[in-house]
């Protein structure tokens, strides 16, 4: 696929060829929450496609991003007139932001007068945005669209999308809408004076003088139950700096300042604050609060778990990232047992989807519940915020939805009652596996076979621990001894659990599960590598696990892949089986690093930095699991999202495995002992959120040097050993 140009803002972006049209690619579209409302938006000049000379986006060669929302695009065309160079000059100015403004200017450098006349030809089939991912028209009703877009057959279009399409033209403007049962979404494109407008677009006739230019605007809005959503950026009104990109500006002052003598991952770690800024969402309901959306361009919405841990790595960058995402994830926890969305009581949802929304708040999105891992990540996070020590009341204000979480945990994630949380989907709509490796096929043996639900993941086990131990520190904190006891007395327990019936010893790993009959699914998988990262793994077999996860069967050369090559089912172009997800490779070296496996944490530190520099510096969601000796580049998976929430945190994460930052405010102390590879040379870290101020961090080596700690902590220069704070 040739390379697409993305523009974001908001639940809002498009997507289009490098040269801006819309509609070479199937995936090409103007979406707005979750439905595709453009599949088509074409420019042609005397009856052909000029031609694109190039494009000003919003990525810059040092990974800047002037404004995610903004780009213009670049043509030339023939006049029509005696054959020769082209003389005319097409720019298309594109503004996304709740629909989409375009500026056009046809500019004539010939000598003469030219005649053009101008078309643009719009359509849609209001896909939903995972339907078009996947090559449909969403909602498995199996619809097509007319093959040669709009306006073949005078505004009568089939049924699309699961509904009825139908094109109302006015004057200056055409309507196209869709309609399924009670939901009903639509769009309605207005255009400049002298526009001829009809069912497949709009026509204008003109002449440019020699030297003159001509221009006009087309402002494209959502139309929300028959109600027009007024777009960011209208026709008429200057473009100015708009309520995202002030908040953007914002993001950009107060995010910490990253030096390096390593030139790619200074600028790594930029891209990675700049993405994250763009991911951001805000709830109309409550705009007080950050959220991140889980990726472009088929996840821009509230993913649970991905929020979770995208904000878990991104506390040294700006802690009220997660703070946001805990708020909004208690605010739709689980009520209800509800087979259909899989919601049961205490449940942190899954993901949200709008494709049948009525209005633009959160409150509109359509749940889903059906994952292990959300409620017990919530509890790991929050505790994670107290050790940050930040907003104190607000985190005991959420102290009450982690309980309700690890009520769920314990009553309904716990099948069986043998201690482990296990999932099965409800119906066959939900997903067949419910931790972070959700394809079918994610869950195996080391023999190729698929592992049969109900299935107990290695790594929700190991987060359930690290949510007890969080809760028993909750409850330390507030003097309830005997509430403490009973946290750490789970996590204990769980732990030993754990170590006696996941562990093989003739393997020398963990199993990456327990199927429905409590055998291992013994495949060696990075799955074991998030174990270390929560502490849930014995001491005694860490080393024995630590080589396997170096090994030449895991490592490519550009991270940790999902599954060892030397495993019956391995496959480094498949999602789960062999790729590399990024946030999954660092998710293993801050497991290493916490063990003391220092030199193997920073090998996997260093083949990510080295994958985000073949990417200039923005990691994709996952790529490709070849060896760099097979093949010296970082080959995206075709579906990956970039940017991605999860892949735009690895750079913070990577930096906060080097430094090994782990700050424990309540107890006064925070472990800081930077283990800096020759390298990466000088590392300084400005203006990091800690314990309600803000910290400088210069690091070479092992040398350190902080600055501006707030009173009352204390530097621990110590690696944090698994034991030391949970």
């Amino acid at each position: 696929m040739q390379t697409r140009v993305v523009l974001v803002e908001g639940s809002c972006f498009a997507v289009s060829a490098a040269g801006g049209e819309i509609g070479v690619d199937p995936l090409d579209g103007l979406y707005y929450q979750d439905r595709r409302l453009v599949s088509r938006l074409e420019v042609r000049v005397n009856g052909v496609r000029p031609e694109p000379l190039g494009a000003t986006v919003t990525d810059r060669p040092t990974g800047e991003v002037v404004d995610p929302s903004d780009a213009t695009f670049v043509y030339r065309a023939h006049s029509g007139a005696a054959p020769g160079e082209p003389t005319l000059l097409l720019s298309r100015r594109r503004l996304v932001g709740r629909g989409m403004r375009e500026d056009l200017e046809l500019r004539n450098y010939g000598r003469e007068a030219a005649y053009c006349s101008l078309e643009v030809l719009i359509d849609s089939d209001f896909a939903e945005v995972l339907a078009a991912k996947l090559g449909g028209l969403g909602d498995g009703s199996g619809g097509k669209a007319p093959a040669g877009g709009a306006g073949e057959d005078q505004g009568a279009h089939p049924t699309v999308a699961g509904g009825q399409v139908w094109t109302d033209v006015e004057p200056g403007a055409l309507a196209i809408h869709w309609q399924r049962g009670p939901s009903r979404r639509g769009v309605r494109v207005a255009f400049g004076a002298g526009a001829k407008v009809d069912a497949a677009g709009a026509s204008f006739e003109l002449i440019v003088a020699a030297g003159g230019s001509w221009s006009t605007c087309i402002e494209v809005s959502p139309l929300v139950d028959a109600e027009v959503v007024v777009p960011r950026h209208r026709c008429g009104e200057p473009v100015e700096r708009t309520v995202p990109m002030e908040r953007l500006a914002r993001w950009r002052r107060q995010v910490p300042m990253v030096t390096t003598d390593h030139v790619g991952f200074e600028s790594t770690l930029a891209r990675s604050a700049e993405d994250l800024g763009s991911l951001r969402l805000f709830d109309p309901d409550h705009p007080e609060r950050l959220i991140v959306a889980g990726g472009l361009p088929w996840a821009m919405t509230l993913v649970g778990r991905d929020a979770l841990l995208a904000s878990w790595m991104a506390l040294p960058l700006d802690p009220d990232l997660a703070l946001g995402v805990l708020q909004t994830l208690a605010r739709f926890q689980g009520r209800d047992v509800d087979p259909r969305t899989e919601e049961e009581p205490g449940r942190i949802l899954h993901h949200m989807r709008f494709g049948d929304a009525t209005h633009l708040s959160l409150d509109a999105g359509q749940s889903y519940y059906g994952t292990a891992d959300a409620s017990p990540l919530f509890v790991m996070l929050l505790g994670e915020l107290r050790r940050w020590g930040l907003a104190r009341e607000i985190v005991d204000e959420l102290l009450p939805h982690a309980d309700r979480a690890l009520e769920w945990v314990t009553q309904f994630g716990d099948r069986d009652g043998d201690g482990y949380v296990e999932y099965q989907r409800a119906t066959d709509r939900g997903l067949p596996n419910q931790g972070w490796k959700e394809s079918p096929t994610a869950v195996r043996s080391a023999d190729g076979s698929v592992a049969e639900t109900p299935i107990a993941l290695c790594e929700v086990q190991a987060y359930v621990y690290a949510g007890y131990v969080a809760r028993g520190h909750f409850a330390r904190e507030a003097g309830d001894e005997a509430a403490a006891s009973v946290w750490f007395g789970r996590a204990a327990a769980l732990k030993e659990a754990f170590n006696r019936d996941f562990w093989l010893p003739h393997r020398g790993w963990y199993a990456m599960a327990l199927d429905a009959r409590k055998q291992p699914a013994d495949a060696l998988a990075s799955n074991v590598g998030h174990c270390l990262w929560t502490g849930i793994v014995d001491e005694d077999k860490a080393d024995e696990m630590a080589k396997r996860l170096v090994s030449p069967e895991m490592l490519s050369g550009w991270g940790v892949r999902t599954l060892a090559s030397s495993m019956a089912g391995y496959n480094p172009m498949s999602l789960h089986c062999g790729s590399v997800w990024p946030h999954d490779a660092a998710i293993v070296a801050a497991g290493l690093m916490r063990y003391g496996y220092v030199e193997e944490a920073v090998r996997v530190v260093m083949q990510l930095v080295d994958a985000a520099e073949a990417c200039r510096g923005r990691l994709p969601e996952l790529y490709c699991g070849l060896g760099r000796d097979e093949l010296p580049a970082v080959l995206a998976h075709p579906t990956a999202c970039a940017p991605h929430a999860l892949a735009s945190s690895v750079p913070l994460l990577l930096l906060r495995t080097l430094l090994r930052l782990d700050p424990w405010v309540p107890q006064g102390k925070v472990w800081l002992s930077p283990v800096v590879p020759e390298e990466m040379g000088d590392i300084v870290v400005d203006r990091v959120p800690l314990g309600g101020g803000r910290v400088r961090i210069e690091a070479h080596g092992g040398s350190l040097k902080v600055e501006g700690m707030p009173a009352g902590l204390e530097v621990v220069q110590a690696g944090r050993s698994p034991v030391t704070a949970g």
